[in-house]
């Protein structure tokens, strides 16, 4: 998908929100439940584009004769209100540029995110449970949808890592902001001396592409492991090894899913996770970009966080990349992130540019 596939072609994007409304509209929709879904999801992606531009350019319309009825006469209520509308016409103008910077190949896309604890033990496994409330509570306020694919338990507390599918216009172009590692800065809930503890998760995100051309010699390269899938609590253990992990053992990437009772949906699953995260990383060697933001994530320890929280003796949250900060840390573990995807996407944007 070129620049054109977001709001450059907005004429298009018209077009085709009738095309997809005409075909809602006709009987026996829901007749296939599976390819009604896909098109309300197509639908979604369309009008989050369409309908900003569309309320941006009513309050435009509705100014411009507001202005008009000042040049006949002076009305201070009336330039008062011109004045507000004016400001927030503007700041509603910033957020429809943000969906100009998500124009890469597959920003339109759903995404495989997740989340693996890191460095500080039972401290890390807490602190990845932490950002994975945080996360699903960002979904939540941009209406995703969520999938859990697999999920491991910390042995003292929090998880190991997760694995999920998520799906909302633009998800893989926001999400992708959160590669990277995650660093947390705190006195430790685990420790008797009440010890401050520097804590490290990494977040990993890739596009869900179903034609991706990579050639995998899957009985050579690849090894599969089966287990029980479950979490804490013996009513959650599945009785059959349906779970699913894959290992490419050329580069050591791993994609695991536990969420059906099928071992061949799990499969599935997992080889289109695998086939996702060997894409990004051919795409890492193709472009600059990418491969800063893999060089970015890391080992997930010292030095390569790309976003700080300090909860002790501080109370901020700072990106180490473009320096965004506040000191709303609540806000932050309650899913109010998108100021720092904002500013990354601008980041990237004035990278390109140079």
């Amino acid at each position: 998908m070129s620049p054109s596939g977001t709001l450059f072609d907005f004429p298009k994007k018209l077009e085709t929100l009738s095309t997809v409304e005409q075909k809602m509209a006709a009987p026996g929709f829901w007749d296939n439940p599976e390819a009604a879904r896909d098109t309300v999801t197509e639908l979604k992606s369309i009008r989050a584009i369409v309908e900003p531009v569309r309320k941006l350019t009513t309050r435009f319309e509705d100014l411009e004769a507001m202005a008009q009825l000042l040049e006949e006469a002076e009305d201070e209520h009336v330039r008062a209100e011109l004045d507000e509308g004016v400001e927030g016409l503007s700041t509603e103008v910033g957020r429809v540029e943000l969906l100009t910077l998500l124009s890469g190949p597959n920003d339109e896309r759903n995404c495989y995110f997740n989340i693996q604890a890191g460095t500080g033990g039972a401290d890390a496994c807490d602190w990845a449970e932490m950002l994975f409330r945080m996360y699903l509570r960002y979904f939540e306020r941009r209406d995703f949808e969520v999938e859990e694919l697999a999920k491991r338990d910390g042995e003292e507390a929090g998880i190991q890592s997760c694995s999920l599918l998520v799906k909302g216009p633009h998800a893989f172009g926001y999400l992708s902001c959160e590669t990277g590692v995650h660093r947390l800065v705190r006195i430790s809930p685990f420790s008797a001396q009440g010890k401050r503890e520097t804590s490290f998760a990494s977040v990993d995100v890739q596009p869900e592409i179903d034609d991706i051309d990579i050639e995998i010699d899957w009985d050579k390269d690849v090894r599969e492991d089966t287990y029980r899938a479950g979490g804490k609590g013996g009513q959650h253990v599945n009785k059959t090894e349906s779970a699913v992990r894959l290992t490419h053992l050329p580069t050591g990437v791993v994609a695991q899913c536990q969420n059906e009772r099928s071992q061949h949906k799990n499969r599935a699953t997992a080889q289109k996770m695998l086939l996702a995260r060997l894409y990004q990383i051919e795409q890492a060697r193709r472009t600059s970009e990418f491969s800063k933001t893999y060089s970015e994530k890391g080992q997930i320890g010292w030095g390569n966080a790309i976003r700080s929280y300090f909860l002790y003796p501080e109370q901020r949250v700072k990106d180490a990349r473009t320096g965004h900060t506040t000191a709303d840390t609540q806000g932050v573990l309650d899913g109010e992130i998108q100021p720092f995807i904002d500013a990354m996407l601008r980041h990237r944007a004035a990278a390109r540019h140079q």
